[in-house]
Parts: C-alpha cells; structure tokens; sequence
C-alpha cells in the first residue's frame, strides 16, 4: 500500500483507481468505489484517461491508512472497492492499476502527476494489450503418503532386536520426508517451467503458509503468476490438467485477471 506524499488537506481529495486509454463512463456509473455518493469518473490527461473518484480528505490521510492496516475487516472492504473499479475499468480495454490508497489534493495535482507518468503508463498498456493475468498455486499433501514397511523385523538371532527395529523405521521415516520434499520441490519447478513456456510472462510469489491458508493436509509449493493472450489461456487450462494428472498434485488456476502482477516490469 502506498500514500502518496501529496498528503490531501482540503475537504475532498482524488483517488486515482486505473490508468486506461479507453473508458466507457457507463462501465463506472454502477460502481460505488471508495466513497459512497462520489461518482467515480474519468479524468484525462494527455491520450490517456486515470479513474478517479473525490474522497473525504479527513478519512484518507496517511494516519487513517495506518488506522486501516490494523483493522482488517476495513482494509479488506478498501481493497475489495478499489478492486471492482480496476476491473470495471479493464473491461473497457488494457488497464493500468494503481496501487491501494494513491491520493492527490485534486484533479489538477494528480493530472500533473500523471502526466509525468505518461510514457511509462503508455508503455505499459502497450504491453498488457491483449492479454490477462492468470494464477496457479500448487499443492501437495502436507505429509508423505505411508508405505508398507520394507525391511523385516530383526530377529534375535540378528542381534538388536527392537532397538534396531526402531532406528531402521526411523531412517525409513527421514527417508521417505526427504523424498516427499525433493518430490514436492521437483513438481513445482516442473509446472512453473512449462507454464513460462506457453506465457508471455511470469512471475513467482512466494506461497502461502498453512498460517496463512488454514490448510493442514497440504502444503502449497508454487504461487505464480502468468501474463497470458487470449490463446494462450486455453493451452494453460491444458497444461495444468495435464501436470495435475502426471503428478497427483492440486494445480489451481484462476484468471482472467486484471494484470496487477506485471504492471511495474518493463
């Protein structure tokens, strides 16, 4: 989340949602964005148009973002807005967004601001034409699937007895969490290699904890990101039924999405 320095002091300030070059007003009449009452609207400058909306000033200053970051239920409703305006701006054509909580005094500050910007956003929609983002996250069961023991029990007569059966099943043990491990690692590589195959971009993020997903029964081992054309989406969908088979691991894909992932790579 950024604010920008241009800290708002009068009663209303801009938010700045997207940058696009074509914009449907109608695309945004329905949508509420960030403050209810506000319409959200175009503002152009140069050949491109930004989507705006005023805020309250008071309510969106530096301090009130940081007040956000703790409430989470708040920061979330925040992201989900800022998040309809995005898409609803994408449908009308390869859109730019902008990151959560960029303000402006006014109109005319953020107009002179992303003048500045104007090549660097030209440049950018050029690349994301025709294309969308998609997700894939791999997962793999959280522990090693158990396996009939190998080795026979000792007999006295092998000398050990159960001191030697319990150290054989524990190595059995270290073993099979190793090659659970390396296996894990070796399919998410394997995705992600040929999925960048078929895509005009990629990025790894890094995966989710079970902290964070909740999950105890699997682990996630690739979170990645895709920029891919119309054409290519179909061979993706492919591709992950086809390692999802080959490999028993959970591969989820999600998209189209607005290409939040590669809107900063040049």
């Amino acid at each position: 989340m950024t604010a920008h320095p241009d800290a708002p002091e009068t009663a209303a300030a801009t938010y700045v949602f997207a940058v696009g070059r074509r914009l449907d007003p109608a695309v945004l009449a329905g949508l509420t964005g960030l403050a209810a009452g506000s319409p959200v609207r175009g503002l152009t400058f140069g050949p491109l148009t930004a989507v705006v909306q005023h805020v309250p000033a008071a309510e969106f200053t530096p301090e009130a973002w940081q007040e956000r970051l703790s409430d989470r239920a708040e920061l979330e409703r925040c992201a989900r807005a800022h998040h309809e305006v995005v898409t609803g701006a994408a449908a009308c054509g390869p859109t730019v967004p902008l990151a959560l909580a960029t303000l402006y005094r006014s109109d005319d500050s953020a107009r002179r601001a992303l003048i500045a910007d104007t090549h660097r956003f030209a440049a950018t929609l050029d690349r994301l034409e025709g294309h969308a983002e998609w997700g894939v996250k791999v997962w793999v069961p959280a522990a090693a699937p158990e396996r009939p023991a190998t080795t026979a029990a000792p007999s006295r007569r092998d000398g050990g007895g159960a001191g030697r059966a319990y150290l054989e099943r524990k190595r059995g043990l270290h073993r099979a969490r190793e090659h659970h491990h390396d296996r894990a690692l070796r399919i998410a590589e394997d995705v992600d290699a040929a999925l960048r195959r078929l895509a005009a971009a990629a990025r790894r993020l890094r995966p989710h904890t079970p902290d964070m997903t909740g999950e105890k029964d699997r682990v996630q081992v690739l979170n990645a990101a895709y920029l891919m054309t119309a054409v290519g989406e179909k061979e993706l969908l492919d591709a992950a039924e086809t390692w999802r088979r080959r490999t028993g691991a959970d591969v989820e894909v999600s998209g189209p999405w607005v290409p939040y992932s590669f809107v900063g790579e040049g």
